[in-house]
């Protein structure tokens, strides 16, 4: 998982092919059909870099139990780039992300991310925080 936040935070295509099969399935929020493969996972960063160019992912926390595996991120970055139609304000963001991982052969077949998207958009400032 150490290398896979190193694949998600440099964006190397080659890092990607050596850790995620072909045919892995990555469920994000902003789709609803899945994103497949290496290159899935590169749309569903570039997505993120348009908005943050800078993001950057750090592990937190990490459960393996046989070939599932559950990852605590906090996303970083600078809101420089329109996001969901929101334009730049250069914001800074720190959320939370909870991710689930299906390994086969040494390789993620699959992941359902959970980013919390709402606290984003209040960072940004495109939903009213709570009072």
């Amino acid at each position: 998982m150490r290398r896979f936040v190193q694949f998600i935070n440099t964006a190397d295509e080659k890092l990607g092919e050596e850790l995620i099969a072909p045919n892995a399935e990555f469920y994000v929020p902003f789709q609803s059909e899945p994103l497949v493969g290496p290159r899935g996972w590169l749309k569903a960063v570039e997505v993120m870099r348009g908005g943050f160019p800078d993001v950057q992912w750090t592990l937190e926390e990490l459960v393996v139990e046989g070939e599932k595996i559950a990852a605590r991120y906090t996303m970083r970055g600078t809101h420089e780039g329109t996001f969901f139609g929101v334009p730049a304000t250069g914001k800074k963001i720190a959320i939370q992300t909870m991710n689930f991982y299906a390994m086969a052969n040494g390789k993620i077949v699959g992941e359902r991310g959970q980013p919390d998207l709402l606290g984003l958009m209040q960072q940004i400032g495109a939903v009213p925080a709570p009072s």
